[in-house]
């Protein structure tokens, strides 16, 4: 009798979550049924979209993880008074609309912004290329990677560091040998959340670099100029390259918890 409450019980928490699910999956149902399969192509430059959004996205990510990391570290082990202030830091742009935050960037780094005029004396420019194209992608990822970086961070055990500190190891052995390791997975979750980020950057990249173009401003600009039907082949390709990482990531830790249990 028990049992029956509870499976009963069950159910009814299950049927609970069916109309939030319905709700989040219905528009990916109707780009299935709504794509032109039989003419599926790509239009006239999402090729050379795919190719920049894909190299410097490859590029922000490493600089990311390459800033962030260190940040997440501190924050994760500090007992400083400071690291309030600095997870604020790290949240404000992370909390900032991305048009806003494009507006800023232009404000700063543009040709007549503060720090842009004194690029332009030595000749750098920070306006509608490559580099400019990558600092808006970090704007707009590197507070997910440092926020998620901290939190595997923290999760390491404080006395297996100890234990690696009593045997002699110094604070970089530790670091690398014990700290990184065990909080891979994590840390991993944060590279993937930085990825998505990055590579689906628009409202940044829209306001502060135009050019090069990479896929959401092609569609965008395909949308605009041949309607929501000339973009579906360009969706697809930028659910192919930003969804599998995050997923398989999540399936290998949740096969990696059974098999701890």
């Amino acid at each position: 009798m028990t049992n029956r409450k509870a499976e009963t019980s069950k159910l009814r928490t299950s049927g609970l979550a069916v109309p939030a699910l319905a709700l989040l999956l219905v528009p990916f149902i109707t780009l299935l049924f709504l794509t032109p399969w039989s003419d599926f192509h790509l239009a006239y430059g999402d090729r050379h979209a795919v190719a920049v959004s894909l190299g410097l996205s490859l590029v922000s990510v490493g600089l990311i993880i390459l800033l962030g990391l260190p940040v997440a570290y501190w924050l994760a082990k500090t007992a400083s008074r400071w690291r309030v202030l600095v997870e604020m830091l790290v949240l404000i742009p992370l909390l900032t609309p991305p048009l806003a935050m494009g507006i800023l960037l232009v404000s700063v780094y543009g040709p007549y912004g503060s720090v842009g005029e004194i690029l332009s004396a030595i000749g750098l420019t920070l306006n509608n290329n490559a580099p400019a194209f990558v600092l808006a992608q970090i704007y707009g990822a590197l507070p997910y990677f440092i926020l998620s970086a901290r939190s595997a961070l923290e999760a390491v055990p404080k006395d297996v560091e100890e234990a690696g500190n009593t045997l002699g190891a110094s604070p970089f052995q530790v670091l690398v040998r014990l700290t990184l390791p065990l909080a891979s997975r994590g840390i991993a979750a944060g590279v993937a959340i930085a990825w998505v980020r990055a590579i689906g950057e628009f409202g940044i990249v829209m306001v502060f670099c135009y050019f090069p173009q990479g896929i959401p401003v092609k569609m965008f600009i395909n949308l605009q100029n041949d309607g929501v039907t000339s973009v579906y082949s360009l969706l697809w390709i930028l659910l192919i390259v930003t969804l599998p990482l995050p997923m398989w990531l999540l399936l290998r830790t949740k096969k990696q918890a059974i098999h701890h249990r």
